[in-house]
């Protein structure tokens, strides 16, 4: 890409991070940010190409699957992993993780299990990942970033890499810049209309945000408190929980060579209890954010829950009708305090669902 064809290209970003400019949260679109995005839709850099980081999470669906599907395709036709795609917005603010002795969970990390204690280390997985990018080791990355049109931007930007572990980070730190931007990270949902008192709620929706506060206990781990580092209300707590969710038994990870899933049909999902290698701490995976839930299907780290009111509805009677759900994944752990006998009517459930509704970006576009 020529410098005339980038500075375009940063120009139209800089518009669009311009929108709703009540809701600033990086105030000057840079260099990096550019280069990030750039990376970020790039499908030259997997193996076979065809596929980007955007394949997997796609604006339109908050930075999900943007097919929807239970688990993600890898570059690789018929190649699957273990996990559906999770939202990518606004869960790439998660602290380090760190273990809380208070509260006995870990807080933080990246991955729906914490696997990655950050976000820069977490962005170099997905590229040597064989079923996702497929790329043999980091040094096939970066051959092929040497070959796009905007390799000479990162060494304005950067500087020139003496190796490859060098402008790996250089990648690494262009998509975090990227992916922590505004342009990512809106903050423009009704709910933020809503909490800087420029627009009123429904009578439904207010119903509905008293049901999250209150008698459907959703804010005990997706906090309505802001973000100490950000300031702003990012709908989770970055804790673990298990809570209970059965496996989804057309997983097609379970149909995966024995190279990738040696367990077969037999894999059980253990979470961030198989990182830290601490069995009461199966089962549990890092508490989402709730930002752009009702365009983000299917649900939870298997994505066996396809709608938004299956899961207000398992949330509220798992345990009052247990033959309704299939038995979880990992029976240890379940949380039995904050979920599964909450007493919610069907009209309050309902009503939850349509407060979840104004939690989705660009309400005002």
């Amino acid at each position: 890409m020529s410098k005339k064809y980038f500075l375009i290209g940063l120009v139209v970003m800089i518009t669009l991070s311009s929108c709703a400019d009540d809701f600033e949260y990086v105030p000057v679109v840079s260099n990096k940010i550019a280069i990030g995005k750039l990376i970020f839709f790039d499908k030259n850099l997997s193996k076979p190409i065809g596929q980007a980081c955007a394949s997997c999470h796609a604006p339109e669906t908050g930075f999900s699957d943007p097919l929807l599907r239970d688990v993600s395709e890898g570059a690789i036709t018929g190649a699957f992993a273990n996990r559906n795609s999770p939202n990518l917005a606004y869960n790439v603010f998660s602290p380090e993780r760190t273990y809380n002795t208070t509260d006995e969970t870990y807080i933080g990390g990246l991955f729906l299990d914490g696997r990655s204690p950050n976000l820069q280390e977490q962005l170099r997985h997905p590229f040597i990942n064989p079923v996702e990018m497929n790329n043999a080791d980091i040094a096939d990355v970066i051959s092929k970033i040497k070959k796009t049109s905007y390799y000479s931007e990162i060494e304005k930007e950067y500087g020139v890499a003496k190796t490859d572990e060098e402008l790996m980070s250089y990648i690494a730190d262009a998509l975090a810049s990227f992916e922590t931007s505004k342009e990512v990270n809106s903050f423009t949902s009704k709910f933020d209309y809503f909490n800087k008192q420029l627009i009123k709620f429904t009578d439904d929706e207010k119903k509905g945000l008293s049901v999250f506060k209150g008698k459907g206990k959703c804010a005990q781990c997706h906090v309505l408190e802001p973000d100490e580092r950000t300031g702003k209300i990012l709908f989770t707590d970055f804790s673990y929980d298990n809570i209970g969710v059965p496996r989804n038994e057309k997983n097609p990870f379970y149909n995966q060579s024995t190279a990738v899933n040696p367990a077969g049909a037999n894999f059980i999902d253990l979470g961030i209890g198989a990182i830290v290698s601490q069995p009461e701490h199966n089962g549990k995976f890092r508490v989402p954010t709730l930002r752009n839930i009702t365009i983000s299907a299917p649900y939870f780290h298997n994505g066996s829950f396809k709608t938004l009111k299956e899961v207000i509805h398992f949330y509220n009677v798992r345990d009052v009708n247990p033959n309704e759900f299939a038995t979880p994944e990992v029976l240890e752990n379940v949380n039995r305090d904050e979920l599964g006998n909450l007493k919610m009517t069907a009209q309050e459930e309902s009503q939850l669902e349509t407060f979840l509704g104004t939690l989705t970006d660009h309400y005002r576009k």
